[in-house]
Formats: C-alpha cells, sequence, structure tokens
C-alpha cells in the first residue's frame, strides 16, 4: 500500500513538473541560450585542468622553470575563469527572465481560470486558498525553476563533459563509474517519493491557514465583538503545529537526499582510486593520468550532489504546482467564454424581455431538493417579488436566472430562448443586479461606478449618481469622482449607493436586486425606492426583499416555502387570504414597516 502510494506521489510529480515544461516551451529560445551557455560556462572550467597540467610540465626541475611559459598559461587560465564567470552570470540573467516569465504565465492562466469556474467550485473553496494556490506556490514553483535552471543545466553539462575527459584517460575506469552512478538516481528516487508527499501536505495546510488569516483579518470586528479570539488562536495554533509537522517531516526526508548522495559518491571516489592504482602497477596508467582521472571524477561527481539539493527543491515545486494545476484544470462553466475569447454558443437576443419559468428543479446536493416545480411567467415590464423565511430558496432562484448554478430538471427561459442555448455573457449583460453583498474594486469612485461602462463621461455618470442619491456624499469626498477607495473609506450603505450608481448608469433591460437596500437607512431607502420605481419602468424585475416598502408596490409576490412557491399574488390580495405571507407579514414585515 505504501509503495503504491509512493508510486503514486512519483507519477504526480513527473505529471506536474510535465504541465510546467509546457508552459516553458514557449520561450524554446531562452531556454536554448541558456542550455548553450551552461554548455560554454562548464567547458572553459574543465578546460582550466588542462592548462594548469601544461604549466606544471613547465617545472622540470631546479633553476629549470620556465617562468615566461608559465606565466602566459596562467593568463590562459585568467581568461578562461573569467569568460566562463560572464557566461554563468548571462546564464543566470536569461533564467530569471524565464522563470518569471514562466510564472507570470501560470498566474495569469489561473486567473482566466477563475473567471469561467462555475460557482459551485468557488463556493466549496475557500478564497484563502484559491489566494495560496495563485500566490503562493506559484512562488514554490518559482523558487524550484530557479535553482533547476542555475544548477541543472550546469550540472547535466558537467557530467557529460567530463565523462568525455575521463574516456580520453581510461576507458575501463570510466565505465566502472558509469555502471556504479545509478545507485545515485535509486537513493534520490527513494526518498523523493517520501519528501513529495510532505511537500503535497505542507502546501496544503499552508492553503488552509492562508484562509484562515483571511477569515480572521477580513471578520476581525466580529471576532472581536463575540469575543472569538481565544477560539479564533486555538484554531490558528492547531494548523499552525500541523504546518510545522508537515515541514519537519518535508524538510527530513528532503535532507537525507544530499548526503545519502554524498555517501555514495564517495564510494565511487574511493572504488576509481583502487582501480587507478590496480591500473597504475600493471603500467597501464601513469600516476599524472591517475590524478586527472580523479580530478575529473571529483567534478563529475559534484553535480550530483547539486542535482540532490534541486530534486528537493522540484519535490517542493511539483507539490505545488500540481495545487495549481488542480485549479487551472478544473472544468469551466458549460458554454462560459473560452480562454481564447470566443463564444461557444449564440448570443441572447432580447425582444420584450418575458421571462419564463418552466417547472424548474434544483439542489446543491442530489439527496437535498430545494427548488421544487417552480413555475412562473414574468412578462414585460413586471416586478416580482421574491419573499420567505430564510433558507426557502429565493437567492437560489437568483442564482438560476443568472446562470451561477444550472437547473438538474426544468428550463428557463427569456423571449422564448431557453438560457442554456445561448453563452452565459450575452444572458447576464441583460441583467443589471445589485446584491447584498457589496463589493468594490482598488481605484477611483468613478472606476467604480463606470465598472459595467467603461467609456461613460462624468455627465452621465453624475447623472446616474444622483438618480441613485450618492452624489451628495461622492461630492463631499476628498477629490470627488476621483478619490481613492480604501479599505474602509467608505460606510457600508455608501457602498451599496454605488452598487445601485453603477446599475443606474448601465440601464439593464432586466433588473434583479437581492436585498439591495438592506445596508441603507430609511430615509435614504425611500429616495432609492422612487429611483428604482423609475428604473423599473418597462423592465422586467425581479426583486429579493425583506422590506415591505420594497414588496407591496411588487405587481406579483411569490411566497417561496422549502423551495416552491405556496402563495402568489398582491400584497393586499395575500393579507386578505390570510395563509402564510400573512402570518410572514404580522411577524416580519409589520414590525419593520
Amino acid at each position: 500500500m505504501a509503495n503504491k502510494k509512493k508510486q503514486q506521489s512519483n507519477s504526480q510529480s513527473w505529471q506536474a513538473i510535465g504541465k510546467v515544461l509546457k508552459f516553458i516551451s514557449r520561450y524554446r529560445l531562452l531556454l536554448f541560450f541558456s542550455i548553450l551557455l551552461a554548455g560554454v560556462s562548464v567547458l572553459l572550467q574543465l578546460y582550466v585542468p588542462i592548462v594548469f597540467g601544461n604549466a606544471i610540465d613547465q617545472i622540470v626541475g631546479p633553476g629549470r622553470v620556465d617562468f615566461g611559459k608559465i606565466t602566459g598559461y596562467l593568463g590562459q587560465i585568467a581568461v578562461l575563469i573569467a569568460l566562463s564567470a560572464a557566461a554563468s552570470w548571462v546564464m543566470g540573467l536569461i533564467n530569471n527572465k524565464l522563470t518569471y516569465q514562466t510564472i507570470q504565465d501560470i498566474r495569469q492562466r489561473a486567473i482566466r481560470q477563475i473567471q469561467v469556474l462555475p460557482l459551485s467550485y468557488l463556493d466549496s473553496h475557500s478564497s484563502g486558498d484559491i489566494v495560496s494556490r495563485i500566490i503562493a506556490d506559484t512562488d514554490q514553483v518559482s523558487d524550484g525553476l530557479l535553482l533547476g535552471f542555475s544548477q541543472l543545466f550546469t550540472g547535466v553539462v558537467t557530467i557529460f563533459a567530463t565523462l568525455v575527459f575521463m574516456f580520453s584517460k581510461s576507458v575501463l575506469i570510466t565505465l566502472l563509474v558509469i555502471l556504479l552512478t545509478p545507485l545515485s538516481f535509486v537513493v534520490a528516487h527513494f526518498i523523493a517519493g517520501h519528501s513529495y508527499q510532505m511537500f503535497r501536505l505542507q502546501s496544503q495546510t499552508r492553503g488552509v491557514q492562508t484562509a484562515l488569516i483571511e477569515e480572521m483579518v477580513g471578520g476581525v470586528k466580529v471576532v472581536k465583538a463575540f469575543g472569538y479570539e481565544g477560539r479564533a488562536s486555538k484554531r490558528f495554533a492547531k494548523i499552525n503545529e500541523q504546518l510545522q509537522e508537515y515541514s519537519q517531516k518535508a524538510t527530513f526526508f528532503s535532507s537525507l537526499t544530499n548526503p545519502a548522495t554524498r555517501f555514495i559518491n564517495s564510494l565511487i571516489y574511493a572504488l576509481v582510486a583502487l582501480a587507478g592504482a590496480l591500473a597504475i602497477i600493471s603500467g597501464r596508467l601513469s600516476v599524472g593520468g591517475l590524478s586527472a582521472l580523479l580530478n575529473y571524477a571529483n567534478q563529475y561527481m559534484k553535480p550530483f550532489n547539486d542535482i540532490s539539493s534541486v530534486v528537493t527543491e522540484l519535490q517542493n515545486a511539483a507539490a505545488c504546482a500540481s495545487r495549481v494545476f488542480e485549479l487551472i484544470e478544473q472544468e469551466p462553466e458549460i458554454d462560459a467564454v473560452s480562454l481564447t475569447g470566443k463564444e461557444e454558443k449564440p448570443g441572447l437576443t432580447l425582444g420584450a424581455g418575458t421571462v419564463r419559468l418552466d417547472h424548474v428543479d434544483f439542489s446543491y446536493t442530489p439527496d437535498k431538493p430545494l427548488i421544487r416545480d417552480f413555475d412562473l411567467t414574468a412578462k414585460k415590464g413586471m416586478r416580482i417579488a421574491l419573499v420567505g423565511p430564510t433558507g426557502c430558496g429565493k437567492t437560489t432562484t437568483i442564482n438560476l436566472l443568472m446562470r451561477f448554478y444550472d437547473a438538474q430538471d426544468g428550463d428557463i427561459l427569456i423571449d422564448d430562448q431557453s438560457i442554456y442555448s445561448v453563452n452565459r455573457s450575452s444572458l447576464r449583460e441583460k441583467f443589471g443586479m445589485v446584491l447584498q453583498d457589496t463589493w468594490l474594486e482598488e481605484g477611483t469612485v468613478r472606476d467604480n461606478i463606470a465598472f459595467g461602462k467603461e467609456d461613460a463621461t462624468d455627465e452621465e455618470i453624475i447623472e446616474a449618481a444622483k438618480e441613485a442619491h450618492s452624489w451628495d456624499f461622492i461630492k463631499r469626498l476628498p477629490q470627488g469622482l476621483d478619490t481613492e477607495l480604501l479599505a474602509d473609506s467608505l460606510s457600508a450603505g455608501q457602498k451599496q449607493l454605488l452598487c445601485i450608481t453603477r446599475v443606474m448608469l448601465v440601464k439593464p433591460p432586466m433588473l434583479i436586486l437581492d436585498e439591495a437596500t438592506s445596508s441603507i437607512d430609511t430615509r435614504t431607502e425611500m429616495l432609492i425606492q422612487k429611483a428604482f420605481d423609475k428604473l423599473m419602468e418597462g423592465r422586467t424585475s425581479f426583486v429579493v426583499a425583506h422590506r415591505l416598502s420594497t414588496i407591496v408596490n411588487s405587481d406579483l409576490i411569490l411566497v417561496m416555502k422549502d423551495g416552491q412557491i405556496i402563495e402568489r399574488g398582491q400584497h393586499e390580495d395575500l393579507l386578505a387570504k390570510k395563509g402564510f405571507y400573512y402570518k410572514l407579514y404580522n411577524s416580519q414585515f409589520a414590525k419593520l414597516a
């Protein structure tokens, strides 16, 4: 079982490295020059012992030293070392560019993938873990690549070049070295399988830790308000302890590689010395030849020690890369905009704006049905209010309309076009959406308002802000529309007003308002409601609300419970029935009115 797991880990490791190499292959020219310069640097270094040997040959006895030739050879050595260092320096620059370009491409690919991932994936993974994959894990891949390029290329060239020089001295001893070399690979392979598992667990735990830190920092006010600091610290301490354990195990296994390969290499060195001594006794090799062989044998084995360190880094990089590629290779939304920017299905052609939900069924998990036999026709200009207790399916209905999730049964049609027969982007651009959870990007107030209409003029932005009643606070900001937004520079209500202003600017054909005024005071809400009334004229609108003011004027109120419509009608009619809506109104809405 353990052997099977180790084989699986090695397979995953090589697969991850192979996927990284596909990204690297885009920069073949840089890769070619890096390998070429590695070869030049190594060959220049390996030629130094030959020149040095020639210099020694000029010392033939006392008083017979040819200082002129020795000086010439020393000059050659200085030039060789300088040229080798220059080639190595340029190779380092190329490797840096190659690595950072590759990591940039991988990160860009991951970000583009997030844009087309289904909401079900994003809902089931913490944002901290996803951020950790794109930032921390790719950083680890970068470190592995830098070390790999700088030592792996040089090491491989050194190994093959020294073999050529060794063959010129003694074929038999060189073959002996080659036959013993696989011992180093066997040991490194054995250790690598165990270290990969630990590095992977380390990377996963780092993602969990990042998610917890983000949760604690983002919700620091709630944490403090409910006295959760102690429990949060205990959770963090437990995860931190796990991370320390996996890190120590990963370091332990990886640290075995270098001394193990050094032991094997020392054994090879000793056997070369013994074989060389026997060759001298038999007259097949001179003392100078053995000295050269030992020198080259040492240079031959040194890269294996360096590569063992590279293997450790590559195992860490491979473990982190596998997490990044897990994200990249997730199935995107069906008929989402492809990564080439081409639409895979035709766009939605809007006519009157009639929306029909035809016996729709949906569940987040197969064993827990949520929406059952949902049937509705909303004609152009109708304002549909969705009301009901928490968890009854109101927001889920909105998610289905926007195709954040797909229904398991039934159909949703807009102007007799199934939303599943058109691409999602064309569907979503027909809806203006204001949610309870506000989202603002880094940038100015202007940037955030013009989020859906980048070419909007200042006049259009100001007009939309006035309609949304956000202009009063915007003009009081230090730089007005050019004010840079910081984390706490606006109140929750002001943030929501900016989100409403976005919709006012775009004026989409259809509207979805999900608790759109939940963070706004009652007076401002009255003003906003008037603006919404104007905006919703002639537009099919779906409103999820807990406040009475956004419900009473609706053309149709859908009362939902356990994923089903149990009552429908207008406000007064539903009250007259004295059913579930009547009870809901008296227990909830009447108190808020």
